[in-house]
């Protein structure tokens, strides 16, 4: 499993703490050469440095995916540092809690554009460069259990989520024949830095309403990426795993 993912290029956005950072670790200590991009400079170059430290290939691409231009300058990076590309990882988003009737003009087109620009064209841009190389390749992209699952304050999120989960089945078939998969993960209540700064109770509160009884943690999340990313998912595309415990089952809101 060490050398799982040798001789392969990926790009993980988001990737400066959370989910984004631990798939971007696995990926390395497994082999595989990773641009790990945030829109924090400091964030993605000391996390980046960390992963080298561990003994992985990684190099930093800080930026704001919402910026097309900058995307797109992020794949001609990866194939000058690494000599191609082979995976990409849409993770970079945020989070807007907010009620609808209070929704504002500008935090709807912010999210957005992070949220589906950002992961459309870092798809867009990686498969022409997986098409232009040949051999295939695979494109992830995170959606969410409140794709699936209404909750309130979060209707524009909830809709990005939505959203990312029929992008995947739209471009798999457009991308199927040069054997370019796409997939997305909907991870459920998962413990990240970010997550139990804004909730302290967090991990009580996702033990006490998910089946599995506890909340979900980065490595679940990035163990499910990988497979999806691995020669093993070879013949899986279109579809969107969810990764939460059982939540979305038989869960409850509160």
């Amino acid at each position: 499993m060490a050398n799982q993912f040798e001789s392969r290029v990926g790009i993980v956005t988001g990737a400066g703490e959370g989910i984004g950072r631990e798939i971007a670790r696995q990926l390395a200590l497994r082999g595989a050469a990773v641009v790990l991009n945030d829109i924090d400079e400091a964030k993605a170059e000391r996390v980046a440095a960390e992963i080298r430290d561990q003994g992985g290939r990684c190099a930093a691409a800080a930026g704001d995916v919402a910026n097309v231009p900058f995307v797109r300058s992020m794949v001609d990076f990866t194939v000058a540092e690494f000599g191609g590309i082979d995976m990409i990882v849409a993770n970079a988003g945020i989070t807007h809690w907010c009620g609808f009737l209070e929704y504002e003009p500008q935090d709807f087109e912010r999210l957005l554009a992070v949220n589906l620009g950002g992961s459309f064209f870092l798809a867009q841009a990686g498969a022409r460069e997986m098409r232009r190389r040949g051999g295939g390749g695979r494109v992830l992209l995170m959606s969410s259990i409140l794709g699936e699952r209404a909750a309130p304050n979060v209707s524009a999120y909830s809709m990005t989520k939505a959203a990312l989960r029929m992008l995947a089945r739209n471009i798999a078939v457009e991308l199927a024949p040069y054997q370019i998969t796409v997939n997305a993960i909907a991870p459920g209540g998962t413990a990240t830095p970010r997550t139990l700064t804004e909730e302290p109770d967090y991990e009580e509160t996702w033990r006490r309403i998910t089946p599995l009884q506890r909340a979900g943690t980065t490595t679940d999340i990035a163990e499910a990426a990988l497979f999806l990313l691995s020669p093993e998912a070879a013949y899986i595309t279109g579809q969107t795993l969810t990764v939460d415990g059982g939540w979305s089952v038989a869960g409850s809101i509160s």
